[in-house]
């Protein structure tokens, strides 16, 4: 556009550093003023991947870089907003929220109000001792050097209420309803009252809290294909823009890094293949697409992976009568078996403890006779059942489940007469309050009376299946949510890069337990975030 050096070019540059400043100041101007900043800068510096979001870079205030917008994304960007920071955040799909935004069970906390308000005696102690007990012989094992698993489990249990405070006091989200799920002792996942799956109550929560600040970027449809690494720190990323199925030139933008892409149970043909080929033909909750484990581990900063062989098989997928067989199954909650759901073979008989954990009851599943089926794909006939007060009790679910045609309401007299007598018989065993054929001890809300005073009573029946729904394995990290990785021997906190969420390892071991998967994502999210904003101030 001009000469480098002559008074034009300069006085370019004071103009371009007010647009800085309007788009800052003023952010309702961004895409008025984007198109036309782009334009002038590319004439004046000659360059053809200077972005909008550099603009960042040229303030006053540190640009932190966040991989991911689920729950561990948006809680580090929160918190790195709060202490000062601006946040770019990268979403490869078109819409933001990952798995988390639909989680549907509810969020773990010990010793919180809300336990308080029902007489719910729990605390950190005894939510770690059951963590420890869902993770099984692999939280005996080292690992890596530098994992801590013993650390780790005991930042996401002593954190845990601080969590739910921060999710209800500070963003605004109901958790206020209680339930006891599998593997826990005592009644500790907490969703809200309302229609909404405390998943996406949370996640768009949160959306509309950091869509208030001029600081917060939100790049969707854009996928992060490297890390930009200088002697050994992480100092960017280096992405592409995608739409209606088109790329963008690769551009790059820098800061320092929050990892929060999720796992890789969606990813079928690589990693899933890879570490447990044993599950091919196995449904699954997730989307199908490629892992991005794969981003650390090109980065060459010596990053190492913990328990890749664990993934979560969780024992109710919905089959959806219109496509019995299709891959992608939607989640039956784990609250419909907390709140008195059970689960019967296609001969109509109960085969298991409904409150056992996830991988003891797919296991039971998955001992009985399967489906035939074409090709490699693997189903079972199993059918969940909730009476009248495990219905209610989860009425802002089914009325999803019922829209869908995965949960059918049907009076007791319509059901065939094996699931007659087997409702029946339950019905006797928590009158009783004693299963002595499986020891179920907590009944939830069940109340359905045995014989003939419920055949006019209606109950919730659908199909289930087990599905690849969680991986425990991931990148090795710190209880400071630090990536940790190999220099000269030693195992040190690679620099620029904190993770968060399902892309870690390290804490959930051979089981996650329901209701810490979001928890883990706040937790160690807003860790993360807090600790990023921290060494970018230093800077």
């Amino acid at each position: 556009m001009f000469p480098r050096r002559t008074p034009y070019y300069f006085l370019s540059i004071l103009i371009l550093g007010a647009a800085v400043l309007m788009l800052n100041r003023f952010p309702v101007c961004n895409n008025t003023l984007k198109g036309i900043f782009q334009s002038t800068s590319q004439r004046v510096f000659h360059t053809s991947n200077l972005i909008t979001p550099s603009l960042f870079q040229m303030s006053s205030k540190p640009t932190v870089l966040v991989i991911g917008s689920g729950l561990a994304g948006l809680s580090a960007a929160h918190e790195a907003l709060k202490a000062g920071s601006r946040v770019h955040m990268f979403e490869r799909e078109a819409k933001p929220g990952g798995n988390s935004i639909k989680a549907s069970s509810g969020i773990n906390g010990a010793g919180t109000e809300y336990q308080a308000t029902i007489a719910v005696s729990d605390s950190p102690d005894i939510f770690y001792d059951d963590t420890v007990r869902s993770a099984g012989a692999r939280f005996q094992e080292p690992g890596p050097k530098g994992l801590d698993r013993k650390a780790l489990v005991g930042v996401l249990t002593k954190q845990s209420a601080g969590a739910l405070e921060w999710l209800t006091k500070e963003v605004g989200v109901d958790l206020s309803v209680v339930a006891q799920l599998g593997g826990h002792s005592v009644a500790r996942t907490h969703r809200g009252a309302g229609q909404t799956p405390p998943g996406a109550a949370i996640v768009t929560a949160l959306l509309k809290s950091l869509g208030e600040s001029p600081d917060f970027t939100l790049s969707t449809s854009t996928e992060v294909k490297s890390l930009v690494v200088e002697d050994g720190a992480v100092v960017g990323v280096r992405y592409l823009v995608t739409s209606d199925g088109a790329s963008s030139e690769e551009q790059e933008l820098q800061g320092p890094v929050v990892f929060a892409a999720g796992g890789f149970a969606g990813d079928a043909q690589g990693l899933l293949a890879k570490y447990r080929s044993d599950l091919k033909g196995m449904p699954s909750t997730n989307t199908a697409r490629p892992s991005a484990h794969r981003l650390l581990e090109e980065a060459d900063v010596g990053v190492e992976f913990v328990d890749m062989s664990e993934v979560q098989v969780h024992p109710t997928g919905f089959v959806d009568p219109k496509d019995a067989a299709a891959g992608y199954k939607f989640l039956a909650a784990e609250a419909l078996r907390g709140e008195g759901g059970i689960m019967l073979s296609a001969k109509g008989d109960r085969f298991v403890n409904e409150m056992e954990r996830r991988d003891v009851v797919s296991a039971a599943i998955m001992a009985l006779p399967p489906m035939e089926l074409e090709g490699d794909a693997k189903q079972w006939d199993v059918t969940l059942l909730l009476d009248p007060g495990a219905c209610e009790a989860v009425a802002g679910h089914l009325g999803f489940y019922t829209w869908k045609g995965l949960m059918q309401k049907k009076k007791v007299r319509e059901l065939a007469p094996e699931v007659i007598a087997a409702v029946d018989k339950y019905a006797q065993v928590v009158a009783k309050g004693k299963d002595d054929e499986f020891g179920r001890k907590a009944f939830g809300r069940w109340r359905l009376p045995a014989g003939e005073a419920n055949r006019d009573e209606e109950v919730c029946v659908g199909k289930v299946t087990p599905v690849t729904h969680f991986t425990m394995g991931g990148v090795v990290f710190n209880k400071d949510a630090q990536v940790l990785g190999k220099k000269n021997d030693e195992t040190v906190p690679v620099k620029g890069l904190w993770a968060a969420g399902e892309i870690t390892g390290g804490i959930h071991g051979a089981n996650r337990l329901g209701g810490s998967s979001l928890l883990e994502c706040a937790v160690f999210g807003r860790i993360a975030g807090a600790g990023v904003a921290k060494a970018v101030a230093k800077r």
